[in-house]
């Protein structure tokens, strides 16, 4: 055994006993390693067709792409109609169509090439996507096209998807977080009875009313080939016009062409303004551990569009501010320098959230903060939020504006690393540009984003009237007056804020 074990050549051995390991081996061929192609290929390339519909794409490697159908048309655009038929049309995707009998006929077709669909609606957009095969694409865009042009809407459908919006109206004001409610009440305060400030959910008076006529008579106006864009992640871009010539060039939809009652072209009209629910959230658990009694306080001011040049420091103001909620694990990415944490939750045992959102559209935005605490210290809790509004057109360490910076970009390029994110990435900006900027301008945007940048843009917006959302037990909840006094403050002293809640 001894006399093999010493026969052995090892790496360490005396077989090369003068060649560095910095250096490649003699007789060794040369090693070829894989490089990135030019950047061409990753570049989004946009057609526009003869009936005005566009056809953008990315490529992207692998088996799997995503395809959808991106239209400009969302909750925003119901002031001439009924609220929630949005709402209606995300719930009737994908159902009956001229070519497809059922819902389970669409997912049997899209199983046979591993395919799911979606559908999401927005307050600006509406998104019916399908990831699958790419072997399967012709099908893919034939199918969507059968999904946005030609659904059957029948009696059955409508009726089903009605029982399904109360159920959603009922879950909604009955799960503890209270997020998705906050989140219409704010943009119902902000923009009061004006485009992003209409309801995003049906109302529940408004369910029997909508039918098929109504819904028609929405499509008529907002779906046609001018307002849509096919996009496609992970195919060739020649491929995928290719399909659209086929399948959405000159198709007339089911709703025919006839009288429209008109596209609504009304900008974003920033009002500011108050929205109160009184609401018992003392037994809101859904489980055998019981959540405590907490009243939840949303406080926001008008930002900008995204197409501003304003739009990448309120990104980074936000992504500076942060937070989250009082259990939240630690570790990369979870902000635990943000200043909402520093200044707020590190220092406020009692609060347990404060969380700062950014929300932005075509012509306007929305920076917001969410706070949630005890009702005996929703006074307590408003005087602090109010003043990190104030602090933040205070002066800007340049360590901490830095560390967001880098954060933003972060969270920018892993989400990227999802297919199904780039194709929304690339849908959205060409539905609204008609082009996208791709990841690394939007990294050098926000690298130029220097500390006069974030004061310019906090002072713009501290000279608006505030967005006020509450919800819970507001017994102790000051008044708007009082809110908007503090936030007037022009030089930003604390002692005359304190003042306004005691």
């Amino acid at each position: 055994r001894c006399g093999l074990a010493a026969g052995r050549c090892y790496s360490g051995g005396g077989a090369y006993p003068s060649v560095s390991l910095a250096c490649p081996l003699p007789g060794v061929p040369k090693a070829v390693f894989a490089a990135a192609e030019g950047r061409e290929r990753f570049e989004t390339r946009v057609t526009v067709l003869e009936n005005g519909l566009r056809v953008a794409s990315q490529n992207k490697f692998g088996q799997f792409c995503t395809v959808g159908i991106l239209v400009n048309s969302g909750s925003r655009h119901e002031a001439k109609y009924l609220s929630g038929i949005s709402h209606f049309l995300e719930k009737l995707a994908f159902s009956s169509t001229a070519q497809f009998g059922s819902k389970d006929e669409i997912l049997l077709t899209l199983e046979k090439h591993g395919g799911i669909c979606d559908c999401q609606a927005s307050r600006d957009t509406i998104m019916y996507a399908v990831s699958a095969d790419a072997r399967g694409l012709d099908t893919v865009v034939n199918l969507l096209a059968d999904v946005a042009l030609q659904p059957r809407l029948s009696d059955e459908e409508i009726e089903m998807t009605r029982t399904a919006i109360r159920f959603e109206l009922e879950d909604l004001n009955m799960r503890p977080d209270p997020e998705p409610l906050l989140t219409e009440m704010i943009h119902a305060a902000a923009f009061r009875d004006n485009t992003v400030g209409l309801n995003r959910f049906c109302p529940v008076e408004n369910t029997d009313k909508i039918d098929r006529d109504v819904l028609h008579s929405y499509l008529r106006s907002y779906y046609t080939p001018d307002r849509m864009v096919l996009a496609g992640v992970g195919i060739e871009h020649e491929q995928l016009v290719e399909c659209a010539r086929k399948y959405l060039l000159g198709v007339e939809p089911v709703w025919g062409t006839g009288q429209s009652r008109g596209v609504d072209r009304s900008v974003a009209q920033y009002t500011g303004g108050i929205v109160k629910v009184e609401k018992d959230m003392s037994d809101v658990s859904l489980g055998p551990t019981p959540i405590p009694e907490l009243t939840h306080i949303m406080i926001g001011l008008e930002s900008c569009s995204f197409l501003e040049d304003d739009f990448i420091p309120f990104a980074v103001l936000n992504m500076m501010m942060g937070g989250g909620g009082s259990f939240s694990a630690g570790g990369p990415g979870k902000g635990m320098f943000t200043r909402l944490y520093l200044n707020v939750l590190n220092r406020h045992h009692w609060m347990y959230n404060a969380t700062s959102y950014h929300h932005s559209y075509e012509d306007t935005g929305l920076l917001c903060i969410h706070a949630s605490a005890d009702p005996k210290q929703v006074r307590e809790m408003v005087e602090i939020i109010t003043r990190e509004f104030i602090l933040m057109a205070g002066a800007v360490g340049e360590v901490e504006l830095e560390r967001a910076k880098t954060q933003l970009k972060s969270m920018l390029m892993m989400n990227l690393e999802s297919r199904p994110v780039i194709f929304e990435d690339v849908g959205r900006q060409v539905l609204a540009t008609n082009t996208r900027k791709l990841p690394h301008e939007l990294c050098a945007l926000i690298g130029q984003v220097k500390p006069t940048d974030i004061k310019r843009v906090v002072t713009k917006m501290l000279h608006k009237k505030p967005a006020v959302a509450a919800l819970g037990d507001l017994t102790d909840l000051p008044s708007y007056e009082h809110i908007q006094a503090a936030l007037s403050s022009k030089d930003g002293r604390l002692p005359r804020l304190y003042r306004l809640f005691r």
